[in-house]
């Protein structure tokens, strides 16, 4: 059954106000739909530039209902609101992705669990359920491990290397003894990632692989076309694709992989909406990862992903700030490069508030660029070598 499209002039909605849901917002605005946030933060990044902004809590009853009246449909920009506040929009809208498919990857024993059954490589892993199971959950992993809370972890919070049972011990009490799962350190060449639009009918569209690399469990840098042999961006990217068939997922989702020796891939993590490593195609694709997530939630045809030329995305986090603005003038002397902000009104370390995309005839090019412009305006340190094996 062909199901009909919605078409610009109606009301969408989000669950988020950050800066996936900025940038989804932007995305929906110029394509002329009116935008519903619904975000707790009255200062959301979102919320500022919707058509509305609803300040509540996602499980709020009263919000939710006003959502499916006005909405014709709904998306949300981050994998942590309550699976059960998307079932409930779907009582009476369009919601996309569904709640089913959102609720086995914001947990990740369920996470792990799936791919293990569906036949995808994911690293050694176990799941702890209790005190009880770490010793024989490391037996099974070695050392050393990361333990990794089960629910609502991200961009390296809620997980800790460990190097003896003690200290798993240590680490599961820290975590406030909740599920965990505790996974086996690999070998790593390279982090891969790959970000995909699925619609309702099943079609896909595939983005470039991306070569990732992070610093203290945030994503760094993006480089793309990722410096890996076109077999292996090809498995990544079928992989991907098959992932998203067997959730059944509609929207727009991303991939993470680590390479190892040998040419070998495993899945990492997925993430059910826009990706960081995602943003190189609002400068570098015809069609970038926003448009493509309206597109995806509206029943409009994909669009095409092509990128143009290769790119480097590199994050900027709170701890440039300081006490006052970073030298923009240092970074937007480079006509190739393009500055994206996020509207937060307070800088912290750590905290994503905003990226840069440095668009070049060469990646080499392109990489040089914007290690020089990241220098420039602040940014400590080399960044991290993925391509060396990890401890």
């Amino acid at each position: 059954m062909t199901l009909p499209m919605i078409l610009p002039g109606a009301t969408l909605g989000v669950l988020g106000g950050g800066q996936l849901g900025r940038m989804f917002t932007i995305a929906a605005l110029t394509m002329g739909y009116r935008v519903i946030v619904l975000d707790p933060d009255k200062n959301s990044p979102a919320g500022m530039i919707a058509s509305e902004h609803i300040c509540a809590d996602y499980r709020d009853a009263a919000a939710l209902e006003r959502m499916s009246r006005e909405c014709a449909a709904v998306t949300t920009e981050f994998e942590n609101v309550h699976a059960d506040s998307l079932r409930i929009l779907a009582r009476h809208t369009i919601v996309r992705p569904g709640g089913d498919a959102v609720a086995i990857v914001q947990d990740r024993a369920q996470e792990k669990s799936f791919l293990r059954d569906n036949g995808f490589a994911t690293a050694p892993f176990a799941l702890v359920n209790t005190a009880a199971d770490l010793e024989a959950a490391l037996k099974a992993t070695g050392f050393p491990a990361l333990l990794k809370i089960s629910r609502f972890g991200y961009d390296g919070k809620g997980q800790m290397k460990v190097n003896s049972l003690d200290e798993a011990k240590t680490a599961y009490a820290a975590m406030g003894n909740e599920i965990c799962v505790v996974e086996g350190f690999l070998p790593l060449v390279a982090e891969l990632s790959v970000v995909l639009a699925r619609d309702h009918a099943g079609k896909t569209a595939c983005y470039p692989a991306a070569e990732n690399q992070h610093r203290n469990g945030i994503l760094d840098i993006s480089m793309v076309p990722a410096r890996v042999s076109q077999k292996i961006a090809d498995q990544a990217r079928d992989m991907a694709v098959g992932i998203a068939g067997k959730l059944n997922y509609c929207g727009v989702m991303a991939v993470e992989f680590f390479l190892l020796e040998g040419d070998r891939i495993v899945v990492n993590e997925i993430a059910p909406r826009p990706h960081n490593s995602g943003h190189y195609t609002l400068d570098a694709c015809l069609t970038d990862q926003f448009e493509q997530q309206v597109r995806a939630l509206c029943g409009l045809p994909l669009g095409e992903p092509r990128l143009f030329s290769p790119v480097v995305m590199v994050n900027l986090l709170g701890d440039v700030w300081g006490d006052s603005q970073p030298a923009w003038g240092a970074l937007l002397k480079h006509p190739n490069i393009k500055l994206h902000l996020y509207g937060k009104q307070a800088a912290r370390p750590g905290r994503k508030m905003g990226h840069f995309n440095c668009v070049a005839q060469t990646l080499e090019a392109g990489l040089a660029t914007a290690l020089a412009a990241r220098a420039a305006i602040g940014v400590e340190g080399a960044p991290s070598d993925a391509r060396e094996p990890a401890a």
